[in-house]
C-alpha cells in the first residue's frame, strides 16, 4: 500500500494544496496527516479528496478538536484526538500521532506492534528504525526546521521504502 504523509500544515492552505498536490502524482492509497492543520478550510481540502483520509490533532488544534471532529464526520477524513490507525493488510497498521506527547510515543515505539509509526510536530523530516518499527516524520508544510523547505513522504508497505518529497518541484529529496 502506498501512504502518503504530512504534517503540520498550520493553516497554509497553499503549501498543502501544493503538498496533496505531489502526493497524488505517486498515486497514494492512503493520505495521513500528523497534526496542526490549524484551520477548517484545510479540512476542507482533505474532505474533497477522493482518497481515503487519517488526521490527527497536533497541539496547535486543541481550539478546533469539537469543529475537526464534527466536519470529519460523514466524510473521507477519519479523525481522532491522539492516535489514528491506517490499516496495511495482512493485520498490519500503520499508526499516527501528533508526536508532542512523549509518552504515547515512546509507548508506541517500545510496544513494537507497529511496522510504522508516523509523527509530526519537530518540522524535522526523519526516517528511524527501532527494531522491526520505523519512526517516521515527513518534515513540515509550514516553517519546516529541516529540511529548510516544506516536505511529504510517501511510504511503500509492499516494498518497505520511504522517500521524502520537497512539494516546491516534487522531486525525491535525501533525508
Amino acid at each position: 500500500m502506498r501512504i502518503g504523509l504530512l504534517s503540520d500544515s498550520h493553516g497554509n492552505t497553499d503549501n498543502l494544496k501544493t503538498a496533496l498536490s505531489v502526493l497524488t502524482k505517486f498515486n497514494v492509497e492512503a493520505i495521513v496527516h500528523c497534526g496542526d492543520i490549524c484551520c477548517l478550510d484545510s479540512l476542507k481540502m482533505l474532505t474533497k479528496l477522493k482518497t481515503p483520509t487519517w488526521l490527527v490533532s497536533g497541539n496547535m488544534d486543541s481550539h478546533l478538536i469539537n469543529q475537526l471532529e464534527a466536519k470529519a464526520r460523514n466524510s473521507n477524513v477519519t479523525f481522532h484526538y491522539s492516535t489514528v490507525e491506517v490499516p496495511l493488510g495482512n493485520s498490519d497498521y500503520l499508526i499516527a500521532t501528533h508526536g508532542d506527547n512523549d509518552y504515547l510515543l515512546d509507548e508506541l515505539v517500545r510496544g513494537g506492534q507497529f511496522s510504522y509509526i508516523c509523527q509530526g510536530h519537530t518540522h524535522h523530516a526523519s526516517d528511524v528504525r527501532h527494531g522491526s518499527t520505523r519512526l517516521i516524520c515527513p518534515g513540515a508544510i509550514s516553517a519546516p526546521r529541516h529540511p529548510n523547505f516544506p516536505t511529504v513522504a510517501v511510504i511503500d508497505s509492499a516494498t518497505d521504502a520511504v522517500n521524502f518529497y520537497d512539494i516546491a518541484n516534487g522531486k525525491a529529496v535525501n533525508i
